[in-house]
């Protein structure tokens, strides 16, 4: 039998993986800076199987500009580029023969507007989350309420979640702040 000590664990927990997946999408922009990051979603044809590309190559930002991928195969070299070219990220990969080197252009003015935007998106998607996850939660309480859970404390546990939807909502602004300075920074 669930009980409320119980959905608010389960309810924090699901909160830290809303969060987690906002800092794991925010990583995913680039700010005009090479980070392994940018990559993380593409994945790789590897003897026909969609592999992660960290899973086939060690990826590493030797500088600012330049993120350089070494296939643990040379066979690789190839599907890694096709990757890079259909993951559509504007990103230009150089084959040498031993490595995959991409250089990262330096951002227009407007694609860091275009970046701050899609911030905000990621953000409001992850306070999305956070009302859902709100609104379970509140509901269980007001359930157990009705059953005989005494009201006062029922609206003390109401309180509780309130707060900490407004902790993990300035969680999100400052992630986003952080994030909109880097991208506007040039």
């Amino acid at each position: 039998m669930e009980t409320i000590e119980s959905t608010l664990q389960n309810g924090k927990s699901s909160l830290d993986k809303a969060l987690q997946h906002l800092v794991e999408e925010l990583g995913k922009i680039r700010a005009g800076k090479a980070t392994p990051a940018m990559l993380s979603g593409i994945m790789v044809d590897y003897y026909g199987t969609p592999t992660p590309l960290a899973q086939v190559a060690n990826v590493a930002a030797p500088d600012s500009r330049t993120l350089s991928l070494q296939p643990w195969e040379k066979a690789m070299l190839a599907p890694i580029e096709r990757a890079i070219f259909e993951a559509n990220m504007g990103l230009t990969p150089m084959n040498d023969g031993e490595f995959v080197r991409i250089n990262i252009p330096p951002l227009t003015q407007e694609r860091r507007k275009e970046l701050a935007k899609q911030t905000k998106t990621i953000g409001e998607d992850a306070k999305v989350s956070f009302r859902s996850i709100r609104q379970k939660m509140m509901d269980f309480v007001k359930k157990e309420v009705k059953e005989g859970y005494p009201e006062d404390a029922g609206k003390k546990r109401e309180g509780e979640i309130d707060g900490r939807i407004k902790e993990y909502y300035s969680k999100v602004e400052s992630l986003l702040e952080a994030k909109e300075k880097e991208i506007m920074k040039v």
